[in-house]
């Protein structure tokens, strides 16, 4: 198992597939790296270098009392990349991990950046505020943390079966194995870092660093994302990217890196390509 160790001595796992100019993927709350496993194949089978590491907090990396909020994270990423001495890399966020992406980009620029993709992300801003109107209200999110004090297995598995992955519309057929797999992931978080994981990917402002793109970016998102919805992310992120592409999946939940995994690996690869 490979580590980098951070500067306060957390320790990021991380996993290294592959050889090729270097793509990194940051996952969602309150997964880990397993959950790129498919594009991660598929892209690393194509000729890329694909690397994902597991948040501090999430997966196999240490449950840090502290830094659990967005700076350090995209923290943590730069560390990463600079122990990997990673040039030329395609950023690839997921959910929270776009929100791990942006803020590295406004942190840390883009001099070793060649491009980035934003999936299903939590940019530009999730919550309602005077200044957010279209925005997620807060109690929503105040009923996730409720979930998790009181029972955070249970509210994972029912964020499993509902809406994550669109489970609660007609006619959806989304496998025991792809909700179970999730689940496990979930449990997997250390209960404080997944918590406090909630005020960062609901209350992080990252129009800033939307500002500072200036490589070629993919925005992709699910016109039914019940997370994320399209108008609150996709739409106003790709907007704020100068000449960003937007690619939205029309039906398509939230969880589209299972749910449209081969649609998903397919035009990442076109977007790397390119």
């Amino acid at each position: 198992m490979s580590f980098v160790t951070m500067s306060d001595g957390a320790e990021i796992f991380y996993k290294d597939w592959g050889v090729g100019q270097p793509v990194l993927f940051s996952h969602g709350w309150p997964l880990n790296s397993d959950s790129w496993d498919a594009q991660m194949l598929f892209l690393a089978s194509n000729g890329y270098r694909c690397i994902a590491h597991d948040r501090r907090g999430h997966g196999r990396s240490t449950q840090t009392w502290l830094g659990n909020e967005m700076d350090t994270y995209a923290d943590d990423l730069a560390t990463l990349i600079e122990t990997l001495d990673l040039r030329d890399v395609v950023l690839v966020g997921f959910s929270t991990g776009g929100g791990e992406v942006a803020r590295y980009i406004g942190r840390h620029g883009t001099a070793r950046v060649a491009k980035a993709a934003l999936i299903s992300a939590v940019p530009p801003l999730m919550m309602r505020r005077d200044d957010n109107p279209d925005g997620v209200p807060v109690e929503v999110f105040d009923g996730i943390r409720a979930g998790s004090i009181t029972d955070r297995s249970q509210t994972y598995r029912n964020l499993a079966d509902g809406p994550f992955f669109g489970n609660d519309r007609p006619g959806a057929e989304v496998s025991d194995g792809v909700r179970a797999a999730f689940w496990l992931q979930t449990m997997q978080s250390g209960h404080r870092n997944a918590f406090e994981c909630i005020k960062a990917f609901s209350e992080t402002d990252f129009r800033p660093d939307l500002a500072a793109f200036d490589v070629p970016t993919l925005v992709v998102h699910g016109d039914d994302d019940q997370v994320v919805p399209l108008a609150v992310g996709g739409q106003a992120s790709a907007a704020l990217v100068k000449d960003a592409t937007l690619l939205v999946y029309p039906g398509a939940p939230h969880g589209i890196t299972d749910t449209h995994s081969a649609r998903l690996s397919s035009d990442l690869l076109a977007f790397l390509n390119a």
